[in-house]
């Protein structure tokens, strides 16, 4: 027998809104049953949340998830799905090595232009000593 989950399971399991999950159902990512206005959600659809919520936090877009996920039930199947998760990771950690990068020069350009505020500040605070002997 197969066990389905409500809206309410689902939002409180993996603390998103019913609004979130009803998006993700309107984009075809979850397909709930209707049993009259209750949607039930499978284990299937349970996993999809799970992938969707995970591929979120590594920085994807939803139809980046979108497209490795429906690559599951279709030719490639799980190896075409693992190799295109494989290609989304690489460019994934370019980009994001990229913003390191850039917030790291940005770092380094912050303190360059901090110090010489600092200097600055001590310049003109030893004119004004200077000046008021």
């Amino acid at each position: 027998m197969q066990r389905y989950f409500t809206i309410t399971q689902l939002t409180q399991e993996f603390d998103i809104t019913t609004r979130t999950l009803r998006f993700y159902e309107a984009q075809g990512l979850v397909t709930p049953q209707r049993r009259g206005r209750q949607r039930l959600y499978t284990p299937g659809d349970r996993t999809r949340v799970k992938l969707i919520l995970r591929g979120k936090r590594l920085g994807f877009s939803l139809n980046e998830i979108k497209e490795m996920i429906e690559m599951y039930a279709s030719s490639p199947g799980e190896t075409g799905q693992l190799k295109l998760l494989l290609e989304k990771i690489a460019a994934r950690r370019d980009e994001l090595l990229e913003k390191q990068r850039d917030i790291e020069l940005t770092l380094l350009e912050l303190d360059e232009v901090e110090a010489g505020a600092k200097s600055r500040i001590a310049e003109l605070s030893g004119k004004v000593r200077v000046g008021s002997d």
